[in-house]
């Protein structure tokens, strides 16, 4: 279209000046002869200023479609990367945004921490805790108010499998409803399991995150999820709103199973240790692998970092480590009602380990919990091998696709291990 109109007004000048040319010849001649060829000539230039403004309105019609084009070309026929945005933008639409913690009612900044000696100094994500950590109370974004049959029927659920679980974690989740984490019954008593998640701090991952969760609940109903930040120091806040809801649905579930997403449980192995306590909902119960005579890890580089505008005290009381701990239904509920009185601690194992001693309880020890992991008497020996988990309760930490692997292989029923193993794990 360029070189059109380019090459045209050119073309049509050229007849114009040969017409102009010949008036002037016959003009100044003055002949008859001059005069009766002039109106042929005349008929010429008509036709081709007749051609000019034709070829002319086409180039102009031309050009007007090619914008229209463009326009239709953007708004109808995107690129498949933008078809992709419009679609993701289409599905996410439904997807309610997280707020952040200033907009959840009851819940506003607490501005006078930084007057606290040294603020200005500390990371942001303990400025932060700092800021929030006297709320409490988020909104629910994702229920299961019948995970346990209501509350009166809940006394019908033997063990509850909590586990901690980011939104982003999908695969786990995953491989856990297909391995340990089955909702079944074993020797007729109820298991059941449910996640517990906030929301990504990401406002884009935070709405496709809401929308996987929301399909996950669809079809698996296991899903609790509230709106706040899921972040480390947000554990124990999970934690904490887990008991909460326990109060309200679940209060007669006889045991929980509370761990993290990336541990394996011998499933059988924790209803048959159950099962054999003389323990009932009504009695306290909380083991895993107990941790005492700690404290506070100062170092700045760490994980665990708690500063002094944290804590002040430099020991922890016994607590078992977060990766997987089990605890009756008595134990649940004094948890929550001593958590009633304790503001918020960043590490959450150790926050239940205050609420335990504020309740007068105390945590013990199980030879079947592992969360550092197995260590093995030899570099020679395979520390896959199944027959070191045969007896145990729960390990920390395994890949997903070690879950999907240990689990078919303690369920072969032609698996045997020696006398070593129990000698060398303890039992």
């Amino acid at each position: 279209m360029a070189e059109l109109f380019a090459v045209e007004p050119a073309l049509a000048s050229a007849p114009v000046s040969a017409s102009t040319s010949a008036s002037k010849t016959s003009a100044s001649k003055g002949s008859t002869p001059a005069s009766k060829t002039s109106a042929p000539e005349r008929m010429k230039w008509k036709y081709r200023s007749l051609k000019l403004i034709i070829l002319t309105a086409v180039g102009f019609l031309g050009l007007i479609f090619l914008l229209h084009e463009n326009d239709r070309d953007t708004t109808l026929l995107p690129t498949q990367e933008s078809a992709q945005e419009d679609r993701l933008s289409h599905v996410l639409s439904m997807v309610p945004l997280a707020r952040d913690y200033k907009q959840v009612p009851g819940c506003t900044e607490n501005s006078t921490v930084v007057n606290v000696s040294g603020f200005t100094q500390l990371p942001d994500h303990i400025k932060n805790f700092l800021r929030y950590r006297h709320c409490k109370e988020f909104c629910m974004i994702l229920d299961v108010p019948n995970k346990c049959g209501g509350a009166q029927a809940s006394k019908n659920v033997f063990l509850l499998m909590v586990i901690k679980s980011s939104p982003r974690n999908y695969e786990r989740r995953e491989i856990i409803r297909k391995t340990w984490g089955v909702e079944t019954t074993y020797q007729g008593l109820q298991v059941r399991r449910l996640f517990i998640t906030g929301v990504s701090s990401n406002l884009l991952e935070a709405r496709k995150m809401n929308r996987l969760l929301q399909l996950e609940r669809q079809e698996h109903r296991d899903i609790l999820q509230w709106d706040f930040y899921d972040t480390f120091f947000n554990l124990t806040l999970k934690q904490v709103l887990f008991h909460q809801w326990m109060e309200e649905m679940c209060p007669g579930a006889r045991f929980i199973f509370n761990g993290d997403d990336d541990v394996f449980v011998h499933t059988y192995n924790v209803v048959q240790y159950l099962v054999g306590l003389a323990s009932t909902n009504d009695s306290h119960l909380y083991v895993g692998q107990l941790i005492a005579y700690v404290g506070p890890i100062r170092e700045t580089w760490s994980k665990y970092y708690v500063p002094k505008q944290i804590t002040n005290s430099d020991s922890y009381p016994p607590y078992c480590g977060g990766g997987g701990i089990l605890m009756s239904g008595f134990t649940s509920h004094a948890i929550y009602k001593a958590s009633l009185d304790i503001e918020l601690f960043p590490i959450d194992d150790v926050y239940l380990g205050m609420c335990l001693k504020k309740a007068g309880l105390a945590p013990a020890s199980h030879m079947g919990m592992r969360t550092v992991g197995v260590s093995i008497p030899s570099s020679k020996l395979d520390a896959f091998d199944p027959c070191y988990y045969k007896e145990l309760l729960m390990v920390h930490r395994f890949m997903p696709y070690e879950m999907l692997v240990m689990w078919h292989a303690l369920q072969d029923p032609n698996l045997v291990c020696g006398q070593i193993y129990k000698i060398y794990l303890g039992f």
